[in-house]
């Protein structure tokens, strides 16, 4: 008895083990039938739920102060983008690109100042929606003039210039949307000459073959003081053979060389020996050229009964915004070689001065020593060189 009782405990046991095994099994069953039936009711939830959305605008409804320059987007959040217009306060459509899977709208035009757009855009799910937003109103704008022009080919002092229209109040901001890309690369500065202007140059001369890119991307730049940059703008040019020449009055002759070759020597007459009119030392960059001009010197102060001339010339070669050129003085022949006698020119003969004019280029250097007079300022426009490196390398964006 005892035994047949142990042995029917051990059934009893076997069997209610069993039956919770069981138990569990069927209920887990009972749960992973309902965890995929919950998951399929959520896909499909949200499969209903995608087919319900509007398409979403990367622009706030009644959004104010929208920056111009950069670009609107829709997007479809259903089955993709049935239709997207986007028109101006005078019935403008803006022109735009659709992606290629049909569910990403994107502005394929740099939108307006003081605008106001309306976006209608509907989804093939039936769901559509309108925005409607204005954009930034400037107190003032302002463009930028780039030099050199592009396509050009230039000299291996030539800097680059930026010239704004209004004197520019966050010059840091101006600065960031200017850039120059170089090839080979070569590192530089920016400088500001004065409010308006700001130039950007390597440390050295460039080198000849030297390929450089600008860009203005001043559209939609805040600069200050209620100031937008008003358009964008670029340039490039190309560095060419190394022409310069060196202007030495302790022997009162100017020898041009190309490449570091000696071209021509000729004889000069520099400004006369007084603080007045003593040609500067220091080094030119070469501007404009012009097969003939008037020089008035009451552009620089001189009035007529001071001694002053309105004079016109041949071959005048720019070298400074200050008045000086290299020109044709066939009234100083006699003392070109030996004396001073002109306002702060380097006088030349009508033959030499046209062969100059025709060997530079802008960009070229000159290179003018051992006068009387001081050093060319560094923010004449055509005088960048003369201001060290160390300073220029420095910046002058705060001048707070």
């Amino acid at each position: 008895m005892q035994v047949f009782a142990k042995k029917r405990k051990v059934v009893a046991g076997s069997l209610l083990a069993m039956l919770t095994v069981g138990a569990l099994t069927l209920s887990g069953c009972t749960i992973d039938r309902n965890v995929d039936a919950q998951e399929a009711d959520a896909q499909e939830a949200t499969v209903t739920q995608e087919k319900l959305l509007a398409p979403v605008v990367s622009v706030d409804d009644d959004a104010e102060n929208v920056n111009p320059a950069e670009p609107v987007i829709v997007k479809s959040m259903g089955e993709g983008l049935d239709e997207v217009t986007m028109t101006n306060e005078e019935g403008y459509e803006v022109e735009s690109e659709l992606s290629a899977d049909g569910r990403t709208w994107t502005t394929a035009e740099t939108l307006g100042y003081n605008r106001t757009y309306t976006i209608k855009a509907s989804d093939k799910n039936g769901e559509s929606t309108t925005t409607v937003f204005s954009t930034i109103t400037p107190s003032s704008t302002t463009s930028v003039a780039l030099s050199p022009l592009a396509d050009s080919v230039v000299g291996v002092g030539q800097t680059i210039g930026f010239r704004f229209g209004t004197p520019v109040g966050d010059r840091e901001a101006a600065e960031a949307a200017l850039t120059v890309e170089t090839s080979p690369h070569v590192d530089g500065a920016f400088y500001w000459l004065n409010e308006y202007e700001v130039r950007w140059r390597p440390e050295e001369y460039w080198a000849p073959g030297t390929s450089v890119t600008v860009e203005a991307n001043i559209y939609g730049e805040k600069l200050g003081d209620g100031l937008w940059g008003e358009t964008n703008n670029a340039t490039n040019f190309t560095i060419g053979d190394r022409v310069e020449a060196v202007a030495d009055d302790a022997t009162k002759t100017m020898s041009v060389y190309k490449n570091g070759e000696l071209l021509r020597t000729m004889p000069v007459s520099f400004g006369r020996d007084t603080a007045e009119f003593a040609t500067p030392n220091g080094t030119y960059i070469i501007g404009d050229r012009n097969e003939s001009m008037i020089m008035d010197s009451t552009t620089f102060g001189l009035g007529y009964e001071e001694g002053g001339y309105r004079t016109s010339v041949q071959y005048a070669t720019q070298m400074s915004y200050s008045g000086i050129y290299v020109h044709a003085a066939p009234w100083s022949v006699g003392s070109q070689g030996n004396t001073n006698v002109s306002h702060g020119c380097i006088n030349v003969s009508t033959e030499n001065a046209q062969w100059f004019q025709e060997t530079v280029k802008r960009g070229d250097i000159v290179t003018v020593k051992n006068t009387v007079g001081s050093t060319l300022s560094g923010t004449d426009g055509l005088g960048d060189w003369n201001t060290p490196w160390s300073e220029w390398s420095a910046g002058n964006a705060d001048f707070s």
